[in-house]
């Protein structure tokens, strides 16, 4: 099969976003992040680059946005701190690369290629941004990442004497960041990363620094990333199990994200994922009124959306 096209995709989180919500100022400072963030990625695809150079560079530019809940601009922890996750992977060999409960790197998805030039795939909290001063990458005080919006959320809640144990999700929108991608030589790549929970406690970690549960890549079959409910993704294996149904059940791209997505929404999770094939398939399907998505085929314009 001739392999000369790149496909990438970026989401920017699902939730309850809907049109009378936003202004059409929001609306369009939103599209052109989108837009902007795409046209970075695919111009190195389009020069030749890796598919796993381009998801880290999308992934990188929405984390510098605070527009989005990862890297500046993260959601804060009951305690008033931000503790952030990601991961990445390569669909070539199956490398990987992740993190948990960071406070100080400021762009984590850069510290999970550095966790993929080590003997180990995970790294966690202290210890994790200290590879970060070693290798070399930029390190923040906690309190560079914090936004007014940001503390506003956090208050409201607190104010609504809403703890984590009993706030529903689904109420808001889930700000992780994520991309998808495939190269000229066929190879695809995923990464994902978020600020977590507004107001979590107890250390809690989602599904985004979690290999096959909010990213998984192979070319044997797809490369993915979710946004959404993470618990409902870790206890689904969302990422993985959309490339297993394609590996194993013989599915389609298309046929195997539309069953794992009916299987979480009864599960009673929701939120969406981007997922590209090693055929070059693209499709974005999530189960919330909208998600901050876009994506650029080579033959193709640049789209976004945000809403149905």
């Amino acid at each position: 099969m001739n392999k000369k096209y790149y496909r990438i995709a970026i989401h920017g989180g699902a939730g309850n976003l809907q049109n009378h919500q936003f202004s059409a100022e929001v609306v369009n400072q939103y599209k052109s992040s989108l837009h902007d963030c795409i046209k970075k990625a695919s111009g190195l695809l389009a020069t030749g680059g890796s598919a796993l150079d381009a998801v880290t560079l999308a992934v990188q530019t929405l984390e510098d946005d605070p527009l989005y809940n990862a890297g500046k601009g993260s959601v804060l922890t009951n305690n008033g701190i931000h503790e952030m996750d990601a991961s990445i992977m390569n669909g070539i060999d199956k490398s990987a690369g992740s993190v948990c409960a960071i406070c100080h790197t400021k762009n984590p998805i850069l510290l999970c290629r550095e966790v993929m030039n080590t003997e180990f795939v995970m790294l966690q909290g202290v210890e994790a941004d200290k590879l970060a001063e070693e290798r070399g990458l930029e390190v923040m005080s906690n309190s560079w990442f914090t936004t007014n919006f940001r503390l506003s959320q956090l208050r409201d809640l607190k104010d609504s004497r809403k703890t984590q144990l009993d706030h529903t999700p689904k109420e808001d929108k889930y700000g992780t960041v994520g991309a998808v991608a495939i190269d000229h030589a066929g190879n695809v790549a995923a990464a994902t990363s978020t600020g977590g929970m507004t107001n979590k406690r107890y250390g809690r970690v989602g599904d985004s620094a979690i290999i096959g549960c909010g990213t998984y890549a192979s070319n044997d079959s797809c490369a993915v990333s979710c946004t959404g409910w993470g618990e409902y993704f870790i206890r689904n294996t969302m990422a993985s199990r959309i490339a297993g149904r394609m590996e194993f059940a013989d599915q389609t791209l298309e046929e195997s994200v539309l069953h794992t997505m009916s299987e979480l929404k009864e599960m009673g999770g929701d939120g969406g994922v981007i997922a590209i094939d090693h055929f070059g398939s693209l499709i974005i399907d999530f189960n919330t009124p909208g998600m901050y998505r876009a994506w650029k085929k080579e033959e193709g314009e640049i789209q976004t959306a945000i809403f149905k």
